[in-house]
């Protein structure tokens, strides 16, 4: 009964925005310009089948591969830069600086040289979604005991001991915190790659809408993309309660 309290007081606001959009949509009454919640739901159910059969999966696996591919690599740098101080010095202001950069202004150069090919929208993701993993992750091994560490290593442990019993488990905390900012950023990213250049894709067809002065198939799409990235968060929220059963959440 606790939990479903909690959900009141953001569910109520949410209810009370889409009630003034609502009304303020209907008083406006342009509905290509400021379709109301209603229509768009009524054009989601029109369009689902292209949306859900067409669309949805081209976009989900951008999402799946920008994502696998960011975890992969950003592991692994945090890794090695946690292992070396000369790779930490080298890479992570690199790592920085890529932030630096704005990826809208990237993706277009990403589309001359993959052209409208899928790997054009996941390198979009992955440079949106690696910085977040690797940056908490290498966090994560830099907040390991340095105490716990001298009494592992007065114990006779070795390295591998020191990195599987002491810096994992420091670190998947911070790793799962990065995650859970990745895959909210990576529907973001396949969204903008898809909007600049693709074939297919929920992103794609929402500036097809727009093109069209079809307000409410433009908001049908966005709906279904903010779903991917609630359902991902609460899937990640799901997967650290469940690797992190020793750290009370």
């Amino acid at each position: 009964m606790k939990k479903w309290k909690a959900f009141l007081p953001p569910v109520t606001l949410v209810m009370f925005f889409i009630f003034i959009w609502e009304a303020g949509a209907r008083a406006v009454n342009v509905s290509f310009i400021l379709p109301g919640p209603s229509g768009i739901i009524i054009r989601l159910w029109e369009l689902k089948e292209i949306l859900f059969f067409e669309h949805l999966p081209a976009t989900s696996l951008i999402i799946l591969l920008g994502l696998s591919i960011s975890v992969l690599l950003g592991v692994s740098l945090a890794v090695w830069m946690h292992a070396s101080q000369a790779v930490e010095r080298a890479f992570y202001p690199i790592i920085i600086s890529s932030q630096m950069i704005p990826i809208i202004a990237l993706a277009p150069i990403f589309v001359l040289w993959f052209g409208y090919s899928i790997w054009s929208k996941v390198v979009v993701t992955v440079l949106i979604t690696f910085f977040p993993i690797t940056v908490s992750t290498f966090d994560g091994f830099r907040s390991s005991s340095k105490e716990l560490k001298e009494l592992l290593l007065t114990m006779g442990a070795g390295k591998k001991d020191i990195f599987l019993k002491l810096n994992v488990p420091s670190a998947l905390p911070y790793f799962m915190s990065g995650l859970k900012v990745a895959v909210t950023l990576s529907v973001i990213g396949a969204a903008i790659g898809e909007w600049l250049g693709a074939q297919a894709g929920l992103g794609y067809f929402s500036r097809r809408m727009m093109t069209q002065f079809d307000g409410a198939g433009v908001f049908a799409p966005i709906v279904l993309l903010s779903v991917i990235g609630i359902c991902l968060f609460l899937l990640v929220n799901l997967l650290e309660k469940y690797v992190l059963k020793w750290r009370k959440i």
